[in-house]
């Protein structure tokens, strides 16, 4: 089976499922291709995607981006981590379905599943579209980084005052934003929507990172 079909595959299975447990709320097959997988794969070609070889997609949820970016990339090994137990069911029934031998998930919130020695700066990247503020999403992932690792964000195209208002903690998480990136979109297609914020992890992260569950969310670093 080769990519494409194999991500066709995909979003049948999970619109299949998605008619049991609320995954997603796109229901469109066009609509599903454009925002879950064309945009999850918008990180392909960027130098720090391709030069990593294991990926932690945290706060995963119906398994985006990491189930298309498994699909693409069969030579990397992805982790897909989530605090919602139903979603990762239905992540871990596609992939299964799809033979994607090269994903695993982890059922555990990013604030506990961060202190532990399997995951903690682990990893050559960590990607996430999770919703949330930049500050906190840095507190969740930079601490499974390695140094000398990435994290990319994927974050809307007005994000700019709060990709900016995050760079001190930022630095406090070890990291520092090299660039932020747009997406082309092929041919008339229209736009994601999302820019990717990359940012390079320089020195470990304090052990006192992320603080306990709920509070990055609540309280984003400064």
């Amino acid at each position: 089976m080769d990519k494409t079909t194999h991500l066709q595959k995909l979003r049948d299975v999970i619109l299949e499922w998605n008619e049991k447990i609320n995954v997603t709320a796109i229901r469109d097959p066009e609509e599903f291709d454009r925002k879950n997988v064309r945009d999850s794969l918008s990180i392909c070609g960027l130098p720090e995607y391709e030069a990593a070889r294991t990926v932690l997609d945290l706060g995963t949820g119906g398994g985006f981006p990491g189930l298309p970016l498994a699909v693409q990339s069969p030579e990397k090994a992805f982790v897909l981590a989530d605090a919602v137990g139903k979603k990762l069911k239905v992540v871990q029934a596609a992939a299964q379905e799809l033979g994607l031998v090269n994903v695993e998930t982890v059922h555990a919130r990013a604030e506990d599943m961060a202190k532990t020695k399997t995951h903690r700066e682990h990893y050559d990247l960590a990607v996430s579209r999770a919703v949330a503020n930049m500050a906190t999403l840095s507190e969740y992932c930079l601490p499974f980084v390695r140094v000398g690792g990435f994290f990319i964000a994927y974050k809307t195209e007005d994000a700019a005052e709060e990709i900016e208002a995050a760079k001190p903690a930022i630095a406090k998480l070890g990291g520092r934003i090299l660039r932020i990136d747009k997406p082309s979109p092929n041919n008339d297609e229209p736009s994601s929507g999302h820019t990717l914020v990359v940012v390079e992890k320089i020195a470990k992260t304090p052990k006192e990172y992320p603080r306990k569950a709920g509070t990055p969310g609540k309280d984003p670093l400064k």
